[in-house]
């Protein structure tokens, strides 16, 4: 760990004060237990074992010291712990005060709308029903060049250029001549009406042919014309240049209304609909949103990314939005009324998702989860729980942990040492054979990680994308393990923002990397001591990088030791 910067050393030392800080409150909450209980209660209360105020999962059944924290351990009475009840392993009783303690909260499942916020970024692009290619519908040379540049402004039916060519010159001379002897009946009319056809086809407009019926004057040049107020997007003409039929000229976009395109994932789709407005944002723009409604939505998939892409209308008449430029937007999604619960209710510490129920005189149920859309602060519920039913909402995490040292000490029939439970901040892989994560997912990973590494936030958003996808696309065992965290992920307007939900998301894939025999690992595996999320946490870099700590940054860049 590098102690070079004054930044990183005080960073440092505010991060030993902080644990010094918690272990302390963590000791003086378990001596406020055991001094009331002992005041309360009578002193023959038998002791049942005895646990780490700062790491509950650690107990003993005779006195001594965390083997995590040093400190020492506290006595748990009888009545004071969480009791497992006979029937099942998804049910637990917490004494009242236990429930007081570690602050047990809860909220009501209800019905309402589903409430989310989709960020997406995209490019704007000029309106393809409005975009044209002017090309030389006859051979000949450019004369004369009126538009010479890129991004001028041009109205309907301006000139942009002269082209001289015989063959114009023929047509009129054969239409002028066609009109005369028709006079007398030797032509036909619609052979008059062809030689009429053919001028049309070669660029001329009815302007054209009246002035040279008025005149009977042909002329060798032909004018190309600006097909509709726009702007010129490309040019490839040159005075002096000859061309020949098709060769492209001109290419014309209409920028007074321009289009926001931008990539929904599938998972998505079901939310957005046609008319549901969008908040683009542009840097070209601090500080002003433009809202527009959705035009259109791709009903064909990409194969490759598995998105479909959004048509967002964005007028434009004062064209301060800029051709090609990247934007972001935010969609506010409303669903229909759905079973709702918290999304801090939600765990994920076994193969499910789940959430604790209050049934009463503290009892509380483990209950499995069916999830629909996760909204920002809600989660849709299929199946798991009923309207009115009550979900733990903090505290949760700790009952878990409760629940499972009560019945592993119901099991072994004695209060033993036992091994920390899962958690959704700790990640704890599951796959006991070597697994090898898809190369997609491990090259997405490492660019984000190397992004937060080397404080380029700008890179992470922009990569952010891609590894949501792979995480999509793996196996259903890793899909299980990696999706509850890779759905926490998120943009962030700033490096901690984003670093937060990173970093378990980071354990869990050095994680299931670490399953693989050293020599065959995708990439190498290092340690941080003293993450700010987990306290100790995980990351993966490319074989031949130095440390470089993802979760602090240039605050504490080589702060981690490899893993063997």
């Amino acid at each position: 760990m590098s102690t070079k910067p004054t930044s990183s050393f005080f960073a440092f030392t505010l991060l030993i004060v902080f644990a010094l800080l918690g272990g302390g409150a963590g000791w003086f909450i378990a001596q406020h237990q055991h001094s009331a209980s002992s005041v309360a209660g009578s002193t023959e209360r038998k002791i049942l074992f005895y646990q780490s105020p700062m790491h509950p999962w650690i107990t003993s059944d005779k006195p001594g010291k965390c083997t995590i924290c040093g400190m020492a351990l506290a006595p748990v009475y009888e009545g004071d712990t969480a009791t497992a009840i006979t029937g099942g392993s998804d049910f637990i009783k917490l004494a009242e005060s236990t429930a007081s303690v570690i602050g047990v909260a809860v909220t009501p499942v209800r019905v309402a709308p589903l409430h989310r916020t989709l960020r997406v970024a995209g490019v704007t692009s000029d309106d393809e029903t409005r975009h044209r290619i002017l090309s030389a519908r006859v051979p000949g040379r450019i004369e004369e060049l009126h538009v010479n540049q890129v991004g001028v402004e041009v109205v309907n039916n301006q000139p942009l250029a002269v082209v001289y060519s015989p063959d114009v010159l023929t047509a009129q001379r054969l239409y002028l001549e066609n009109r005369r002897v028709g006079v007398s009946g030797a032509v036909s009319a619609s052979e008059i009406a062809s030689s009429r056809e053919k001028l049309l086809a070669y660029g001329l407009v009815d302007e054209d042919i009246r002035k040279l019926e008025q005149t009977e004057t042909p002329e060798a040049t032909l004018v190309i014309r600006a097909p509709f107020d726009g702007t010129v997007v490309s040019r490839k003409a040159y005075e002096g240049q000859y061309v020949d039929v098709n060769d492209e000229l001109f290419e014309i976009g209409d920028f007074s209304s321009l289009w926001f395109i931008f990539d929904a994932y599938e998972r998505d789709l079901p939310l957005l609909k046609i008319g549901q407005d969008v908040d683009v944002t542009l840097t070209s723009l601090p500080g002003e949103t433009v809202t527009a409604p959705i035009a259109f939505i791709d009903p064909n998939l990409n194969e490759s990314t598995r998105t479909a892409r959004v048509r967002v209308v964005l007028p434009n008449s004062s064209r301060r939005i800029l051709h090609r430029q990247t934007a972001n937007g935010v969609v506010h999604i409303e669903s229909a009324p759905t079973l709702l619960i918290p999304r801090s209710a939600l765990l994920y510490t076994r193969k499910h998702p789940a959430a604790y129920v209050e049934l009463g005189d503290g009892v509380y149920q483990f209950r499995q989860l069916t999830l629909g859309h996760i909204g920002d602060t809600e989660a849709e519920i299929l199946s798991g729980v009923s309207e009115g039913e009550k979900v733990v909402t903090q505290a949760a995490l700790l009952i878990d942990s409760q629940s499972q040292l009560a019945h592993i000490a119901e099991a072994s029939g004695a209060a033993t040492e036992t091994d920390k439970p899962e958690s959704p901040t700790s990640p704890s892989v599951t796959i006991t054979t070597p697994t090898t994560l898809p190369p997609e997912l491990i090259e997405s990973v490492l660019k984000i990680t190397e992004s937060l590494a080397s404080d380029r936030l700008d890179d992470y958003q922009k990569h952010l994308p891609a590894v949501l996808e792979a995480v999509h696309q793996t196996t259903d065992t890793v899909h299980d393990i990696l999706m509850p965290f890779a759905e926490k992920l998120i943009s962030g307007t700033d490096l901690k923002e984003a670093r937060r939900p990173f970093e378990p998301f980071s354990n869990a894939v050095a994680d299931i990397v670490r399953t693989q025999p050293e020599q065959e690992r995708q990439a190498k595996i290092f340690q941080c001591p003293m993450s700010p999320v987990l306290g100790t946490a995980r990351w993966i870099q490319k074989n031949n990088d130095e440390t470089r700590n993802p979760f602090f940054g240039s605050e504490m860049l080589n702060c981690g030791v490899e893993l063997h």
